[in-house]
């Protein structure tokens, strides 16, 4: 299986396989036909107050790193998420954030990798 990840304003592509948004809100400015998902998992996205507290800032990442591991350790949406790794061979994690370095569907790729 392959876990790849992009920016969800970059746009379809073919090469994408299945399409999940990874964001707990949908991006601005992008219409669910332009986003072209297969789903969406709200609940895999940190916490709201996590997500709050990072703020997209790169001098944060490495605790925010840790902090969003410890909530997917207990996230039962990760089950949801291994299912549908296992039953697609190519999958596209989609995120909102501008950051394309810092960012959670990173943080989630290397997670799900780890497993």
């Amino acid at each position: 299986m392959t876990i790849q990840i992009k920016r969800i304003y970059d746009g379809p592509a073919a090469n994408d396989g299945f399409r999940i948004l990874v964001d707990r809100i949908w991006p601005r400015g992008v219409s669910k036909d332009k986003a072209a998902l297969d789903e969406w998992l709200k609940d895999i996205a940190p916490s709201t107050e996590l997500r709050n507290w990072f703020g997209h800032d790169p001098a944060k990442f490495a605790e925010f790193r840790e902090r969003y591991e410890k909530e997917l350790a207990s996230n039962g949406a990760v089950a949801t998420l291994q299912n549908l790794l296992h039953a697609h061979p190519i999958v596209t994690l989609l995120y909102g954030a501008q950051d394309t370095e810092h960012n959670q569907a990173i943080v989630l790729r290397d997670y799900l990798q780890s497993k």
